[in-house]
């Protein structure tokens, strides 16, 4: 199939590059994880928030997508192999220094949180130990539920039920991310051509192509990338004194 190598890819060259780097829909939707943690916290921190962002916006938003695309090119940016390395490490690096000062000021126990997602953010996306972590299970324990603990251990320092549940929830929603995104990267990236058509039972013809292949996995990606940051920024308002 030829055109974007994903719905939210804008035309390769220069800075657009970039943008299709960050991956914006999932970034945003992951990110929104982050603040359903810490609005579950009894608690709310919101400058603790912010910094908690940060640190998975540079990780997750930057770092894993750079090195995502240094492993084989998906995107086919033509973003310098250098410049991707420097990236990945710098914005790795910041992420984790964030949560240093984090745990050094609050619970050393955080400590644990950021060893997770510092190995955890290289090895997936390099493929690392026979690619072992880079799977369906991984990605939703990694990108979603992960997210929900660390910002809600951070504010409440302990794990109780409700972020338990909260946890799953992100686990199942990118569980389902991850199998939408698998098909519709699969006709986007890897299908060459498509022949054939459907045949209802009126008689009517469909043709089969690319676009029909991919175009249900890719409305309900859209769909829920839009619905993750609309129920965080619920529970956000929900906090506002």
């Amino acid at each position: 199939m030829s055109g974007r190598r994903a719905f939210y890819a804008l035309r390769p060259g220069g800075w657009r590059d970039y943008v299709t780097l960050l991956h914006p829909p999932y970034t945003l939707w992951h990110l929104s994880y982050v603040a359903l943690g810490a609005a579950l916290a009894q608690t709310m921190k919101w400058g603790l928030l912010g910094w908690t962002t940060l640190a998975f916006l540079l990780a997750m938003g930057i770092g894993a997508h750079a090195l995502d695309e240094l492993n084989g090119r998906p995107l086919r940016t033509e973003i310098p192999g250098r410049v991707l390395g420097a990236l990945a490490a710098c914005s790795v690096a910041g992420a984790c220094t964030i949560g240093v000062v984090v745990a050094t000021d609050s619970t050393l126990w955080l400590l644990a949180f950021v060893a997770f997602g510092a190995v955890v953010v290289i090895a997936y996306n390099l493929e690392l130990f026979g690619g072992a972590l880079h799977s369906d299970v991984w990605f939703a324990a990694a990108w979603g539920a992960f997210p929900v603990l660390t910002a809600y251990y951070a504010s409440a320092e302990r794990i109780r039920g409700e972020v338990a549940a909260a946890a799953a929830f992100a686990f199942l929603t990118s569980l389902a991310q991850r199998r939408l995104s698998t098909q519709a990267r699969l006709v986007r990236r890897r299908t060459a051509a498509v022949a054939g058509q459907l045949t209802l039972d009126d008689g009517e013809t469909i043709a089969v192509d690319a676009e029909l292949l991919a175009r249900a996995s890719e409305v309900a990606l859209k769909l829920l990338a839009a619905a993750m940051p609309l129920l965080a920024g619920a529970l956000l308002l929900a906090r506002v004194p």
